[in-house]
């Protein structure tokens, strides 16, 4: 049986005033301030759809995986990824700079450069497949933490797979911190993956930029005061470290 958000805030409200309780009185305001921020904002230079709202158009960046084809041309079709240098080089017109260009700005360029002695009119399309350049970071309890790459909708649990997912000698399985940067300030929320698993709380998305961090059972970390602190039902507040 699922349980909803309400029925969770309401239990956790009826915890907090029963007597004897050893938390203190400030420690229940701060929870009961948690529970009622909002839930999951995407941040600053992200739609809740994925799309990228910044100030301008995308623009391609090092380590981004492009699918380019010349209509008409099939063996001019090509998958390349961006070197470290911006480059990536193709039939017939050799090294080119994509890196920092915008996809039609590249597109263009590509055009021109296949119309300069090789073909008549040609119409290049250039889609950008890997936005590596959008990449999360996970650390903590986790197999192995670094830093990847994401591609369309990720969610919580898909992220923390590319991670090889949890420690299970060490991961403390409610202490899921998820951070972002939300109207220029860091925020974070704390999830239960055994909730998300069982589909009682949301299996979050995650964006570009965001930090995961599987706390580990038993730390005096920041993280873990912070842990004390908020609810693990997926309701984003301020983080101070």
């Amino acid at each position: 049986m699922r349980i909803g958000l309400s029925v969770l805030l309401a239990l956790l409200s009826a915890l907090m005033v029963l007597p004897g309780c050893s938390s203190t009185e400030a420690v229940r305001r701060e929870q009961v301030n948690a529970v009622s921020g909002n839930a999951l904002p995407p941040p600053d230079t992200t739609t809740a759809s994925g799309a990228y709202q910044g100030a301008t158009d995308y623009r391609i960046g090092a380590q981004d995986l492009l699918g380019i084809s010349v209509f008409g041309v099939q063996e001019l079709d090509k998958e390349v990824r961006v070197n470290s240098n911006g480059q990536i080089s193709l039939p017939l017109i050799g090294t080119v700079i994509a890196g920092g260009k915008t996809v039609p700005e590249l597109e263009a360029d590509l055009a021109r450069r296949y119309a300069d002695g090789y073909l008549q009119n040609p119409q290049v399309t250039v889609f950008v497949k890997e936005y590596t350049s959008q990449r999360i970071t996970l650390e903590g309890a986790v197999n192995k933490p670094g830093i990847y790459p994401i591609t369309g909708k990720t969610t919580l649990l898909q992220a923390i797979a590319l991670a090889g997912g949890i420690d299970d000698k060490i991961a403390d399985l409610g202490g899921i911190v998820l951070m972002r940067q939300v109207n220029g300030k860091r925020m974070a929320a704390v999830f239960d993956l055994r909730q998300v698993r069982r589909g009682l709380i949301e299996d979050p998305q995650v964006y570009g930029d965001d930090i995961v961090v599987v706390e580990q059972s038993g730390s005096k970390s920041a993280y873990r005061r912070f842990i004390e602190s908020a609810p693990a039902i997926g309701v984003f507040r301020w983080f101070f470290p």
